[in-house]
């Protein structure tokens, strides 16, 4: 994220920038960013060297605006090109085929940018001019609906459970993942809604719950991208089959999280198949099979889906490579060990 939003923010800046990461970084698609970024004026170069990647970024203080249709609904992309659209000439326009999350539309706003929601296009469609220099705001940073959710399914699977997370993050564009648990008769309760910084807010009170199968797919898929493999957990103790379509997108992840979700909870007793878009999953009542040795392939969130899948097994379960896990939540482990103490 931090990397498509800088190709954004450099490309307007009048010098050169070489940008690079570790392993996992290098391997994600820049392309995609690079294109458009590329017709407004700013010019990259791609290099490989020792096994890195090396992104090299010449500004320009005369970017064109432009409209850009997304082949992708992407909230990356599209806050990149707002970021460069800030110090483009006339309107930059970013059209998606579906929403997807509004966090820098939001913060935008707020801080003074010239952006607008074309509303003949609902949710799809925004317009950002050059902007006068933004506002300093002093904001509150809601909970992670995305951390939030490894601990929602957790309290869903394990019998007798009943948490309380507070502060989280409920935008619309970001909770879906919640809408698609409560659909499969997950007990979640939202409470104490609020608006803090722009952002809505809740309380998350979630007890143990029988879960039923359900298709997810379509335009919700912007909108749950980075919860699918902690939901094709929840799928797995589901009452039927559940379908997870449109989500190729999974394969160009930190991992390839279609592959990795399925390989790994194949050797926790799943019932589980690959699908070119996605998976289907077939959900077991009681335990899955302990004694696995799994992998997480590098992925905070295939390390994580997993550690809760483990709640559920009828012997221990070993994860190798958990320091990927720091990637987005440091205190995973020390939080569920807090959470699951009796």
């Amino acid at each position: 994220t931090t990397m498509r939003f800088l190709m954004g923010l450099l490309a307007a800046q009048p010098f050169e920038t070489i940008l690079t990461g570790d392993d996992s970084l290098n391997r994600r698609p820049m392309e995609r960013v690079i294109a458009p970024l590329q017709k407004m004026g700013a010019q990259f170069r791609i290099e490989q060297k020792g096994g890195k990647r090396f992104i090299t970024v010449s500004g320009s203080r005369n970017l064109k605006g432009g409209t850009f249709k997304l082949p992708i609904a992407s909230a990356q992309v599209k806050s990149a090109l707002l970021i460069a659209g800030l110090c483009g000439s006339g309107e930059t326009r970013v059209e998606e085929p579906y929403p997807s999350r509004d966090h820098t539309e939001r913060l935008l706003k707020s801080m003074g940018a010239d952006l607008t929601q074309d509303m003949t296009q609902p949710g799809h469609s925004w317009v950002i001019k050059k902007s006068p220099p933004l506002k300093p705001l002093r904001m509150t940073i809601p909970g992670d609906v995305s951390s939030a959710a490894f601990f929602v399914v957790a309290a869903l699977i394990v019998p007798g459970s009943q948490i309380r997370i507070e502060g989280v993050g409920m935008n619309p564009t970001r909770s879906a993942a919640i809408t698609v648990l409560q659909g499969m008769g997950g007990d979640i309760v939202v409470e104490k809604e609020r608006e803090i910084s722009g952002e809505p807010v809740a309380d998350l009170v979630v007890s143990s719950s029988s879960l039923k199968g359900t298709a997810i797919g379509g335009e919700t898929i912007p909108l749950l991208i980075d919860e699918i493999p902690i939901l094709a957990v929840a799928a797995s103790f589901a009452d039927g089959e559940t379908v997870i379509s449109d989500a190729a997108d999974l394969r160009a992840k930190e991992s390839d999280r279609i592959k990795a979700m399925v390989s790994e909870l194949k050797k926790m007793g799943v019932q589980i198949s690959e699908k070119p878009d996605g998976m289907a999953i077939s959900g077991k009542k009681g335990r899955l099979k302990g004694g696995a040795k799994i992998e997480s392939h590098g992925d905070h969130r295939v390390a994580m889906s997993l550690a809760i899948a483990a709640l559920r097994t009828d012997s221990d379960t070993t994860i190798n490579d958990i320091a990927c896990v720091a990637t987005s939540y440091p205190t995973f482990f020390k939080t569920l060990r807090r959470s699951t103490e009796r």
